[in-house]
């Protein structure tokens, strides 16, 4: 059996490096079935010695030996083919690896050849469509090559040098593509525009045309691509939004501004057998604005035509940007131009036909509804989306627009007349009064029920009215002058206080605060526009202080009036205007005080001149002295004139009196100061002084009748406080020592109640010697 068993082993070993010519699965089935054979004669062996006690040793030894010889077999054969499996695995692995990578390699290598042969077809094809005028073929054909090109680039770790010779072969067919494209466009719509840059005027917009070539018809497919053809291969070259642009922008600028600016201007057409022509003829304009309605139509007109002749393309075909799919040309137009020509037609047609009155905003639903059909229209040609515009926000909101229009025409017409002459002016007596609205009064149905009660209880009751009523002229402004301007600008305040009242809360408030604002704006721009001239002329500033006083003599009433005839909101104590009364008040008051004070300066600096009045014996020294006292009377001549009839007569005789009585005043000073008076000057000091009383009356002239000035030249001493202290100086100048002393009376006399004890013995002592008499009289000064 051990020679069975070894000669199977050394023939399987004999065979393990020739695995390559046998299957190893014979092997190994003889193998097992000889370990069979083996497991069935040690069974035998097993049985035989346990079950039939046959004692068989050296059997049993022989056995042993052949068992573990073969285990030892199959050891090595494991061995051996382990090792041998593992040698051919991996050389079968590295080949695998090889034809793997061989393989990619093949496979990239393929696909660029195909994309090479993509690009070139592309090509060719482009080349084919762009010599039959297939736009749209020819510009989807280089959109393919520059797919395939820039797949091409995309590969890392492989270029080719011819890649960039392709470039430069889809740049060049790219700008031929755009050129033919161009020239086509260029046909498609015609511009003739003016000769000069400059469209701003209605000659250069009367020479602008737009000529736009029909669709073909199919006889005359030969000669040229229709439109869409054209349009869509622009929109596949990614090169549409920029010739739109700048077809928007001459649209603008040459055909729809001019429309909307100029009323004149109506778009004219001409359709002709290939070309449909677009021009403008001018006609003489009803208005300075043309309406809405006018322009709108206009506006339609020209969008109609463009979008039956040129527009009218759906961008169906694939580009790049996929926001361009499925959107029509005019679509694109509208929202380049849209934004523009919407602020366009709001600042140069909406604005000017916002009503300026109230009673016209029920008209103005017509420009609303002409709003909605003309962006309807622009929908429905797909110029528009399907969203609410500003222009259509702009035109509902008008009662926003009309309050807001309304205040500012307020204001500049109120500026206006603050800027105009002070001296063109209009007389205000008590009888006259601002054309007042009437107001019905609010209370009437109560006032109504007093007067019934008041009669059924009049014979119950004791009558304790006084008999002595007040005039009804006791609040009235005194008669005066004021400015045309001012009263136009009262009568302005009042209108638009009467234009809230009929008005919209809103609108209400806006119109009111505007009113104010009027004054406010009075009140800040008046002073200083004019301030040179209220400065420098008398009588303008007189008229300023009558424009103040006569504003706040409004201002006192005017919420008032109006009080419950306003929203809710101002009636419960808002609408008022008494707080700006003081204001003005001081206002004319100080224009007019500083003006006083220059003309009392101007009175100081002329009797400066008359030299004290000291030694009138020197005839110089007494014509200095008398010309500075006919300067002085000239001045307040002259100021009376000017003032006359335009002061109110207690403001005018106040103002007149008061630059008198410094010149008195001064007079008087500069005499009792002199220390040495002779009988000669005594005399031509009162000569001086008598020309002062007699001719300082003739001043006061506050009326235009002079035999109505009477009674206030009469009234001097009135107005004039220094003026019986002036007449008690003439006295003393004439008096002897006697009558002087009977003059004052102990202190008790006119004299005493004019001048000091002081300065009634240094006039004394001025005018007389010191003697005796003189000294007992000087006693009696006490």
């Amino acid at each position: 059996m051990a020679a069975p068993a070894g000669s199977l082993v050394a023939a399987v070993l004999a065979h393990s490096g020739r695995l390559d010519k046998e299957a190893l699965g014979t092997r190994i089935g003889r193998l097992s079935r000889r370990v069979e054979e083996l497991k069935g004669e040690v069974c035998a062996m097993i049985n035989k010695k346990y079950s039939e006690f046959l004692p068989s040793m050296r059997s049993a030894e022989e056995l042993v030996a052949q068992v573990e010889g073969l285990s030892s077999n199959i050891d090595l054969l494991r061995a051996g083919i382990e090792s041998e499996v593992q040698r051919d695995l991996n050389v079968a692995v590295a080949e695998f690896t090889e034809l793997k990578q061989q393989l990619e390699r093949d496979t990239l290598v393929l696909s660029i050849l195909k994309k090479l042969q993509e690009f070139d077809t592309a090509i060719k094809e482009y080349n084919t469509a762009l010599l039959e005028k297939k736009y749209v073929a020819a510009a989807q054909q280089l959109e393919k090559a520059r797919g395939s090109l820039k797949a091409l680039e995309s590969r890392k770790g492989f270029e080719l040098k011819i890649l960039k010779a392709l470039g430069t072969e889809l740049t060049v067919q790219t700008q031929n593509m755009l050129y033919h494209l161009g020239e086509e466009w260029q046909k498609l719509a015609v511009w003739k525009l003016p000769p000069s840059k400059e469209s701003s005027s209605l000659e250069s917009a009367m020479h602008s045309e737009l000529h736009l070539r029909t669709v073909p018809s199919k006889e005359e497919d030969v000669a040229g691509p229709p439109v869409a053809s054209v349009l869509q291969a622009f929109a596949v070259l990614g090169e549409l939004r920029s010739k739109l642009k700048i077809f928007g922008q001459l649209l603008l600028k040459y055909i729809l501004k001019p429309l909307i600016s100029y009323p004149s201007l109506q778009p004219f057409t001409e359709e002709q057998s290939d070309a449909f022509i677009l021009r403008f003829k001018s006609e003489e304009p009803n208005l300075d604005h043309s309406s809405p309605m006018e322009v709108f139509e206009k506006i339609k007109l020209i969008f109609e035509v463009l979008h039956k002749y040129l527009l009218n393309v759906p961008l169906e075909q694939p580009v790049e940007d996929k926001k361009e799919c499925g959107v029509t040309l005019a679509g694109l137009l509208g929202d380049m131009i849209w934004e523009e020509l919407s602020d366009c037609l709001i600042q140069n047609c909406l604005v000017n036909s916002i009503p300026t009155n109230s009673s016209k905003l029920e008209q103005y639903i017509e420009v609303i509804k002409s709003t909605e059909e003309f962006e309807k229209a622009l929908k429905n040609m797909q110029f528009l989306k399907g969203d609410t515009t500003d222009l259509l926000k702009y035109a509902r909101n008008v009662n926003s627009h009309f309050a807001n229009k309304k205040c500012q025409d307020v204001i500049v017409a109120a500026r206006n007349l603050m800027t105009s002459e002070i001296h063109n002016t209009v007389k205000i007596t008590p009888d006259s009064c601002v054309a007042l609205p009437r107001l019905p009064d609010p209370g009437a149905g109560d006032h109504v029920k007093t007067q019934k009660t008041s009669r059924l209880l009049h014979k119950d009751v004791v009558n304790l009215e006084n008999e002595t009523k007040l005039s009804q002229y006791t609040f009235s402004l005194p008669t005066c002058r004021i400015s045309s301007s001012v009263e136009k600008l009262m009568e302005l305040a009042y209108q638009t206080l009467l234009e809230a009242t009929a008005s919209t809360d809103q609108c209400c408030i806006q119109l009111f605060y505007s009113v104010r604002n009027i004054f406010q704006l009075f009140y800040d721009v008046v002073p200083t526009y004019h301030k040179e001239n209220l400065q420098k002329l008398p009588q303008l500033a007189a008229i300023h202080h009558n424009n103040c006083m006569y504003i706040a003599h409004h201002l006192l009433t005017l919420g008032h009036q109006f009080r419950y005839r306003l929203t809710s909101i101002l009636c419960d104590g808002a609408a008022t205007f008494v707080d700006l009364v003081p204001g003005f008040r001081r206002l004319g008051m100080e224009c007019f005080l500083a003006q006083m004070r220059v003309q009392k300066g101007e009175i100081l600096e002329r009797l400066s001149s008359a030299r004290n009045f000291s030694n009138m014996d020197d005839e110089e020294n007494y014509c200095a002295a008398n010309k500075a006292i006919r300067q002085v009377l000239h001045q307040l001549k002259r100021l009376g004139k000017v003032w006359q009839d335009v002061l109110p007569v207690n403001v005018y005789c106040k103002a007149m009196g008061t630059l008198l009585n410094t010149a008195l005043s001064e007079i008087v000073a500069r005499i009792a100061a002199l220390e040495d008076i002779s009988a000669e000057d005594a005399d031509r000091l009162y000569s001086l002084c008598r020309t002062m009383v007699e001719e300082g009356p003739q001043v006061f002239t506050p009326l235009p009748e002079d035999d109505k000035n009477k009674k206030y030249q009469e009234e001097v001493p009135v107005y004039v406080q220094k003026w019986m202290t002036f007449k008690e100086l003439m006295i003393i100048l004439q008096a002897n020592l006697q009558e002087i002393v009977d003059q004052w009376a102990d202190g008790k006399g006119p004299l005493a109640a004019e001048f000091s004890a002081a300065e009634v013995k240094s006039l004394i002592r001025a005018l007389f010697q010191n003697t005796e008499r003189r000294a007992a009289a000087l006693a009696k000064i006490k």
